[in-house]
């Protein structure tokens, strides 16, 4: 009899479990369609052919600000340096864009809360979040690294958040209004979902952000993903530059110097440039003897069957818009052999002079494209992001999500 009540016990523990797992499941659905339909209603009127692309507002942020110094180094503060580089930043943005407008959640040295500079980012309707912060750690520490939001990957992450975040703490409230938001896994994976295509937008520029600083001899400690607060609002593409380490006294030295700041400036800046540019380009297509458009030299991946396919989008071949993941981007020519893409077959297509190459093909389903795009990630392609074609050009995925949902 005590046996058959333990065997009770545990299967009644097990049917609990499951229970509860489905209630998440349900109420994490719920959220999605719910948020995925507000945001396309919200958004919708506001999206045409001729503007879907273009990056018109550009809100930058400087870290910290009055009394909150943010980190020390033995002669200059977090404040300062932040300060520094994003207005250098903005004006040089300004220069080569005058079409762009440029927004500062400070320009002087004034404290901001943390809600407040991702509420002034919104309301003005940003295309593009860039935090500019320093970091500290032991004095050993160097390099600069960018975050988007994410889950708590590692430790020293993990620390990065917990003190950049630390400045809740010096708001008038002392961070009661912070006490609602959820920044468990699981609530990050839910908010990563909702706003999935800006955090693949995000994940793609803070790529190039480090590429550029490693151009200028910055160490590259790479793009990585944590929790922090003042991305957790943002409703566009949203990073956090770390450019140094303060408590390193070499790194101090270099971002002392206006020069380097400077420098830092332009790197930021040569990364916008080509995320501008990737953002509003066209493909350049090439016709064949039968004047049908077609992508140069690709192959599909079709999920239907597993089996890869050479197939030509014509330019009416039909209203089907097809997800596919963007793996790799070259200066130069990559044969579609190459150890590079590791037995994947890819097709290859060409955009404002680089060689851009993806693979899979999703008939109107983003969802299992962007599964498909967290699988190439895991295989080592850690910039994959999903792209959209339709009529056999590329077209951009806040439109494609439009369509899909008609």
């Amino acid at each position: 009899m005590i046996h058959f009540m333990n065997k009770r016990l545990q299967s009644y523990k097990i049917t609990e479990f499951f229970l509860s797992k489905m209630k998440f499941i349900c109420v994490f659905v719920v959220t999605i369609a719910l948020f995925s339909f507000k945001f396309l209603k919200n958004n919708s009127k506001n999206l045409d052919n001729s503007s879907i692309n273009a990056i018109k507002v550009v809100c930058i942020d400087a870290g910290h600000g009055g009394k909150d110094p943010g980190c020390h180094g033995v002669s200059i503060n977090e404040k300062t340096v932040c300060l520094n580089i994003a207005l250098k930043l903005g004006a040089k943005i300004k220069e080569a864009y005058p079409n762009i407008k440029v927004i500062y959640t400070r320009d002087k040295d004034v404290f901001v809360e943390l809600e407040e500079r991702a509420q002034f980012a919104n309301r003005n309707k940003a295309d593009l979040f860039i935090c500019i912060h320093a970091n500290a750690s032991s004095p050993s520490a160097y390099g600069a690294e960018t975050y988007v939001l994410g889950l708590h990957r590692t430790g020293s992450q993990l620390k990065v958040a917990q003190r950049e975040n630390s400045t809740i703490y010096l708001e008038d409230d002392k961070g009661e209004k912070y006490k609602n938001f959820d920044m468990s896994p699981d609530a990050i994976i839910i908010r990563q979902l909702q706003l999935s295509v800006f955090l693949d937008h995000a994940i793609l520029f803070a790529g190039y952000v480090q590429s550029e600083l490693k151009k200028i001899g910055r160490y590259d400690r790479g793009v990585k993903q944590d929790g922090f607060l003042v991305l957790r609002n943002t409703t566009m593409p949203a990073v956090l530059i770390e450019t140094g380490f303060l408590t390193n006294l070499d790194e101090e030295i270099f971002l002392l110097a206006p020069e380097n700041q400077s420098k830092m400036a332009d790197a930021i800046f040569s990364a916008f440039r080509i995320y501008k540019t990737k953002m509003e380009g066209s493909i350049e297509l090439k016709e064949n003897n039968s004047n049908e458009k077609t992508l140069q030299t690709e192959r599909l991946y079709n999920p239907n069957n597993g089996k890869n396919n050479s197939v030509k989008l014509k330019e009416n071949l039909s209203e089907s818009i097809f997800f596919m993941v963007q793996i790799e981007t070259s200066d130069i020519r990559i044969p579609l052999n190459s150890p590079k893409f590791k037995g994947l077959d890819v097709f290859e297509y060409k955009q404002d002079n680089f060689y851009k190459y993806a693979v899979g093909k999703f008939e109107n389903n983003f969802f299992d494209a962007n599964l498909y795009k967290n699988d190439m990630r895991e295989k080592g392609f850690q910039h994959a992001f999903v792209i959209a074609i339709k009529n056999g050009e590329r077209i951009n995925l806040d439109k494609a999500l439009l369509e899909i949902k008609k």
